[in-house]
This record gives structure tokens, C-alpha cells and sequence, in this order.
């Protein structure tokens, strides 16, 4: 009836995962307290879980990925507290099972579910704003991809409460993902809810190259969107190109491990080695499909608060494009070691330093802009100027990396650990938290708390160069990554180093926490009234702060780059335009009925439990059936009571 589901997979007998599940479950508990005491219910499902507007997606984007970051740094801090303490003679206090299972989750987690989430959260919200237009190609669509995103973060925390979670580390390396050496739950929890977050992942990003490419202003030709817009779709192009890639490859493990096929095998015709490859050929763009965007947010950070337009904008979409291209050629490098040719290692070798040529005319075109500007060091632009001092060191041990021989010494080992870090915390977490302090006015109407949100830069970056620079010394020295007991006392100075700027980020994120603590405790001294607290340049500061459901009552015409600058520079009066009747989505409950069964089917398939598992995919295709056969999708906005709206909400006239 349960299928493999017994008993035994509740860890009685482990006291960490009962603490963490009891922790976890006190604290929804007691937020579904307040809700229902408050009567909040109608209002989330109207407003909320029902949502298609791309503003709401985008918002549930980042709180999803704001939760799971304090997941993730958890695992975090208990594998960095294990290494200080498990030195010589002591054995720490996680056994290798569940160390093991801790950074296995935590690189999955932070990939998957902090940094993937950040990322298409930002585009969601921001893209259409700035393209001019009131929402995304296929708003329900949207709403989907970002329920599976959500089911996906559900069941990875389950595997915390019910079963286990991969040891397998985050990528899932055969044999050891095989059924032979992992046959209970953890890599069916792996392998299936990434299955499900990656299907709306990729959702994602069809509707934002379909936006991009087919709803834009009149006027914005390409040469005329802002570099974010741009940033957006090369990373799209590159999940849609991509993220197939790792759904077949899990498709394959998942048939090894249930049907005992053999794609990746060391027997009956099977190549573990093709795993590692198909992994890559998505590992090494899904680096781009994240960095991208950051690239995007920068451009919009340092022009905006530089007070010039971006240096050389056409050499900046350029650097976009090659990067786009060139982030397919270089995936052999995370394995030089497999044995292939000193030939296709040199080959490799050499395109992963050519990709770092259009990095840098990007940093090169960041600091042209900021040169002679009227730099304003805001809480966006001190994470900007950190990324750039950041990120070009990751970039320079990147390449340090890309010469064959070297990797051979250094593979394997925390070097490795350091340079990736230095590359996705400097990179991409700098640029998603420089956007999320730049847009946060625009989503709720008023401004972040300055003090505490540098408070929480200087934290990361102190945090993370106390956190990751000992690493390089260790892997110089020798430490492979993975460890959880340490058997050269010598390390210990630089792993204690390590754990203090581990504390040290923990220091940011509360940080973070008080600032929009305080931030929304004093948000009426802190109201942008004006759409544009920044004296923007792009057309998202053009409207309200939120903006309304239609973002815009009448589409903006655009001229040139940087179209409302130059609005505002010619001063035009403001004059009440000719409103007409427009069409918007209705609210639809489909994308989460949709991962109401996902998860339930995702669990069915994880535990064997057949019948569940037909229920639910039975259960989906109906839903998707009942929507797609629906008529009554859209709800109109008469031209009257558009006026009567906008004459309320920019003071033209009295409300009606």
C-alpha cells in the first residue's frame, strides 16, 4: 500500500534531524497560527497563491529564496563547525552519514533553491517593467514554473523529516548514486524533485525569452532595451538550451536505479564517465544562466547611481552574446582529470580563458562608467564595488584552473571550493542582493533601511574573505573537499579562521533581517511617492511604487536607450492621456493545484507508492485539461474606470 514508506524512515533515533524537524515544524506552525488568527486566508489566496501577476511571482520568487537561504546557510555552518572541531584526535559531532547528507543538501539547495529562485524572481519582476508592457507572455505559465520551484523546496525538506537525503554530494556522481551504493530514498529524493523544480525552471525560461523577444514598448528595438533586459535573455536562452540537457541525464540515472538499465554503469555497456559529461555540459552554462543576470543588475546599479549612461553600451550586449556561446565550450574543464587527450584538454584549457575576455570588458565598462560620475555609495553600490574586487579574483583563480596541469594538482581539493564560492557568493549573491536592495521601493512602495543594509555588506564581504581565503591555502597544502574528520592538526589555524567568517555572515544575514525589521517599522517615514527614489533611467521608475496590476495604463513610447532619462530631461508637462480599455489575466488557481499533485506524485515515485504516483499525474493532466478547455481567462478594464483609477492614484483629479 506504502511501498517502501515504513516506519523506519522517521529518524527516531537520530537526535539532529528530530531537533531541525521540530524547530521547523514549531515555526510553521506558528505562522499558520497567525495567519488564521488574523484572518489573512482570503486575502493570501486572492492576492497570492492565486496570482498571476508577474510582480506577485516575482516577490514569491524571493521569499522562497530568502527561506531557503537560512536552510542552506544552516548546512553551512554545521559542516564549517564540524571541520573546526573534528581535528586529530576529536570526531566532531555529525557522523559521516548525516555530514554526509548536510553538503550534499546544501549545494543542492543553494544552487537549485537559493540562487536559481533570486535570479528568475528579479526577472520576473522587473523585465516587463522595463520592456514597457503589463506582463509576462504566458502569465499562468509563470505561475506554474514557480509552484514546481516551490514543490522542488518542499521535498527537499522532507527528506530532512521522512527518509533521507543523497550522500552522493550535489551533482550525483555514478556509481555511487547507483542503486548498489545508495539504494534507500536519498537519491530518488534527489533525482525527482529536481526533475520537477528543473520542468519549471525551464517554463521560465520559454516565457521570458517568448516576453522578451514579442512584448516590448513601441519604439524599444533591441539596441534600445536596458542591459538587464538583455541580461534576462541570454540567461533564458541558456536554460532552454541547458536545462534539458540535465533532465535527460537524471531521466537516464532514474531508469538505471528503477528499470536496471545501464547508461551509467561499469558493466553491461554503461559510461559513468557520460554522466559527468552530460552534467557539466549543463554544470558550466547554468553558471552563466546565474551570473548573467547579476552582470545585468550591476550595469543597472552603477549607471543609475554614477548619474551616465552605461560605458560603451554595445560592447556590454556583445560581452553578453560571446559569453552566451562560449559557455557551451568549456564544460570539460571540471574533469581534466577523466583522461581524455592532452589535445581536448588544451582545447579546453584555452576556451576557458577566452571566456573571461568578455568578462572583462564588462568590468572594464562598469569602471568607465563610474569614472568622473557622481557616484551616490548606496547599499546597491557598495554590493557592486564588492562584486567587482570579488569576482575578479574568483575570475583569475578560474583561469589559474583552466591550465590542465594545474587542475590536476589542485582538483578535488577546498581550492576548488574557494574559486567556486568566490564566484557565486562574490558574483552572483552580491548581485541579486545589490538588486534587491535597488528594486525593493519599487515592489513595496518605500525605501530599505540604509545603515543596516551596509551593515549587512560589510558583514559579507569580511564573512566571506575569512570564510573562503583559508581555503585556498588548504588546498594548496592539500585538503580534498568533503571531509568531515580532519587528520592534520596544522589545518586547524585556517579552518578556526574559516568557522569566524562563517559566524561573521551569519552576522549579515541578521543583518538583513533587522533591516527589513526595521524597514517595515518605520516604512511611512521611508514612502517613494514619486515612482523613481534613484532618479532612474529606465522605465520601471516611469510608474508607481508598487506599480499597478497593469503596470502601465497606456504603453510608453520609447525613442532611445535609457528612455525615461531622457523623459525627464525634457520636462514634458504632465498631461492625462486618452485612456482605452485594456485586458489582464485573471487570478488561477491551476499552477497550484498543479504542485499540490507534483509534490504528492514526486513523493509517490520517491517511496514506490504506485498507486499515488498514478493518481497524481491522473490528477495533473486533468487540471491541465480543465484550463486549457476554460474560456473565461481574462477580465477586462473598461477605459472609464482605467481613468478613474489613475486620476486616484496620481492625484489628476478627485477619485471617482
Amino acid at each position: 500500500m506504502l511501498g517502501n514508506l515504513t516506519w523506519a524512515a522517521i529518524p527516531f533515533n537520530q537526535p539532529l534531524p528530530l531537533y531541525a524537524m521540530g524547530v521547523v515544524g514549531i515555526i510553521i506552525l506558528a505562522v499558520l497560527g497567525i495567519i488564521t488568527k488574523k484572518g489573512w486566508w482570503p486575502y493570501l489566496w486572492r492576492e497570492w497563491l492565486t496570482s498571476v501577476d508577474h510582480k506577485r511571482i516575482g516577490v514569491m520568487y524571493l521569499i522562497l529564496a530568502l527561506v531557503m537561504l537560512l536552510r542552506g546557510y544552516t548546512d553551512a555552518i554545521m559542516m564549517r563547525s564540524q571541520q573546526a572541531i573534528a581535528i586529530g584526535g576529536a570526531q566532531g559531532y555529525l557522523p559521516p552519514d548525516h555530514y554526509n547528507q548536510i553538503f550534499s543538501s546544501h549545494g543542492t539547495i543553494m544552487i537549485f533553491f537559493v540562487a536559481m529562485p533570486f535570479v528568475i524572481g528579479l526577472m520576473n519582476f522587473v523585465v516587463p517593467l522595463q520592456l514597457g508592457v503589463r506582463d509576462v507572455a504566458f502569465p499562468v505559465l509563470n505561475s506554474v514554473s514557480f509552484w514546481l520551484s516551490a514543490s522542488g523546496a518542499l521535498l527537499i525538506n522532507v527528506s530532512l523529516v521522512i527518509g533521507n537525503f543523497a550522500r552522493t554530494g550535489w551533482m550525483g556522481y555514478p556509481p555511487l548514486s547507483g542503486l548498489a551504493f545508495s539504494p534507500d530514498a536519498g537519491v530518488d529524493y534527489y533525482l525527482w524533485l529536481l526533475q520537477i523544480s528543473g520542468i519549471g525552471t525551464l517554463f521560465a525560461g520559454i516565457n521570458m525569452v517568448t516576453t522578451i523577444l514579442k512584448l516590448r514598448a513601441p519604439g524599444m528595438t533591441y539596441f534600445r532595451m536596458p542591459v538587464f533586459c538583455w541580461s534576462a535573455l541570454t540567461s533564458s536562452i541558456l536554460i532552454i538550451v541547458a536545462f534539458p540537457i540535465l533532465t535527460a541525464t537524471f531521466a537516464m540515472l532514474l531508469l538505471d536505479r528503477y528499470l536496471g538499465m545501464h547508461f551509467f554503469t561499469n558493466d553491461a555497456g554503461g559510461n559513468v564517465m557520460m554522466y559527468v559529461n552530460l552534467f557539466w555540459a549543463w554544470g558550466h552554462p547554468e553558471v552563466y544562466i546565474l551570473i548573467l543576470p547579476a552582470f545585468g543588475i550591476f550595469s543597472e546599479v552603477i549607471a543609475t547611481f554614477s548619474g551616465k549612461p552605461l560605458f560603451s553600451y554595445r560592447s556590454m550586449i556583445l560581452a553578453l552574446l560571446a559569453i552566451c556561446v562560449l559557455s557551451f565550450m568549456v564544460w570539460l574543464h571540471h574533469f581534466f582529470t577523466m583522461g581524455a587527450s592532452a589535445n581536448v584538454n588544451a582545447f579546453f584549457g584555452i576556451m576557458s580563458m577566452i571566456i573571461g575576455v568578455p568578462t572583462g570588458v564588462k568590468v572594464f565598462n562598469w569602471l568607465f562608467t563610474m569614472f568622473q560620475g557622481r557616484i551616490v555609495f548606496t547599499t546597491p553600490v557598495l554590493f557592486s564595488i564588492g562584486f567587482m574586487v570579488t569576482f575578479v579574483i574568483g575570475g583569475m583563480t578560474g583561469i589559474l584552473l583552466a591550465v590542465p596541469p594545474v587542475d590536476f594538482v589542485l582538483h578535488n581539493s577546498v581550492f576548488l571550493v574557494a574559486h567556486f564560492h568566490n564566484v557565486i557568493i562574490g558574483g552572483v549573491l552580491f548581485g541579486v542582493l545589490a538588486g534587491y536592495n535597488y528594486w525593493f521601493p519599487k515592489a513595496f512602495g518605500f525605501i530599505l533601511d540604509e545603515r543596516w543594509g551596509k551593515a549587512s555588506f560589510w558583514c559579507w564581504l569580511i564573512g566571506f574573505y575569512l570564510a573562503f581565503t583559508p581555503l585556498y591555502a588548504l588546498g594548496l597544502m592539500g585538503m580534498t573537499r568533503r571531509l568531515q574528520h580532519i587528520a592534520d592538526p596544522n589545518w586547524r589555524p585556517l579552518l578556526l579562521v574559516a568557522e569566524l567568517g562563517a559566524i561573521i555572515v551569519f552576522l549579515a544575514i541578521v543583518c538583513m533581517m533587522v533591516q527589513l525589521y526595521v524597514s517595515i517599522r518605520t516604512r511611512e517615514s521611508r514612502r517613494d511617492l514619486t515612482g523613481d527614489p534613484w532618479n532612474g533611467r529606465t522605465l520601471e521608475w516611469a510608474t508607481s511604487s508598487p506599480p499597478p496590476a497593469y503596470n502601465f495604463a497606456v504603453m510608453p513610447r520609447v525613442e532611445t536607450i535609457d528612455a525615461f532619462w531622457e523623459m525627464k530631461q525634457r520636462r514634458l508637462a504632465a498631461v492625462e492621456p486618452a485612456y482605452e480599455t485594456i485586458e489582464m489575466p485573471r487570478n488561477s488557481a491551476t499552477a497550484f493545484v498543479i504542485a499540490f499533485f507534483a509534490v504528492a506524485t514526486g513523493f509517490a515515485l520517491i517511496w514506490h507508492i504506485w498507486w499515488m504516483a498514478i493518481l497524481g499525474l491522473l490528477a495533473i493532466f486533468v487540471t491541465v485539461l480543465v484550463f486549457g478547455w476554460s474560456e473565461n481567462r481574462e477580465r477586462e478594464i473598461p477605459a472609464n474606470e482605467m481613468a478613474r483609477m489613475e486620476r486616484a492614484r496620481l492625484h489628476f483629479g478627485r477619485p471617482a
